[in-house]
């Protein structure tokens, strides 16, 4: 298994959000991509999930879903997942967008496939946590193939405001890492284990995909109670392990 952390210094989970944030500059994503190994580079996903962002603030949200879009992308609201490309052709870009930066991303063998998650903050100041599966293209870039998130419930505790700030001052409470993570990469003759069973409720809907390699399986539950799980296996040293295991509550009314 290969471990790759990028280390860039980001404002605290978003959470915290309401003051202004330091940006990644270009030259450190940059040096991240330079010095990642093979074809899996969970760089990439870092770089487009932050481009990603940029235009969803500069050209409208809705069109930034709709130009990050892959052909058949799947968005998973309150009712389940639904097609994205006929839902985005008729929404129009609210005035301020919702905001949100990566924490880990895991990545297929071949990088193929990635899964990343990470914190968001909404227009109204709901904080939450969001997911979205990319899947590398023909001209080598990614685009997101599922899309789900939800805000918190219930959401965090506002923090105390923080005196005597003028209005471009950056406050950072906390430095973060990014962590990258690529699967396992079999070696000729190597025995590759079966990838576990399911196991969902039988009244659950789901859906997902393994990556093309067999190294990297994600897939989405949706419960009739309107819960989103989504869970992320991965293949490492000898055996699959659980990489992520989370259920979004049911929406706030």
């Amino acid at each position: 298994m290969k471990r790759i952390a990028i280390i860039i210094g980001l404002a605290a989970i978003l959470a915290a959000c309401g003051q202004q944030r330091p940006r990644i500059p270009e030259q450190v994503i940059n040096r991240a991509l330079a010095g990642a190994p093979g074809e899996a580079q969970p760089s990439t996903i870092v770089k487009t999930e932050l481009e990603f962002a940029r235009a969803a603030r500069e050209e409208g949200q809705w069109t930034a879903f709709r130009a990050f879009a892959a052909p058949g992308a799947i968005m998973h609201g309150r009712n389940g997942p639904i097609a994205a490309d006929p839902w985005l052709a008729v929404q129009s870009n609210p005035d301020k967008a919702v905001q949100w930066e990566p924490r880990s991303i895991w990545m297929s063998c071949d990088g193929a496939l990635a899964v990343s998650t990470g914190r968001f903050v909404d227009p109204d100041g709901l904080v939450g946590t969001y997911y979205t599966v990319w899947e590398r293209q023909s001209d080598r870039s990614y685009k997101w193939i599922y899309d789900g998130g939800a805000p918190d419930n219930p959401q965090p505790p506002a923090r105390d405001p923080i005196p005597d700030l003028a209005p471009e001052d950056i406050v950072v409470t906390r430095m973060d890492s990014i962590t990258g993570l690529v699967a396992h990469c079999p070696r000729a003759g190597e025995e590759v284990p079966s990838a576990p069973a399911y196991n969902i409720t039988d009244d659950a809907s789901q859906g997902g995909r393994m990556s093309r390699d067999g190294t990297l399986r994600w897939r989405w539950e949706h419960s009739p109670e309107g819960e989103r799980r989504i869970i992320v296996d991965w293949l490492t040293p000898g055996k699959w392990q659980v990489a992520l295991d989370e259920t979004l509550p049911a929406p706030i009314d």
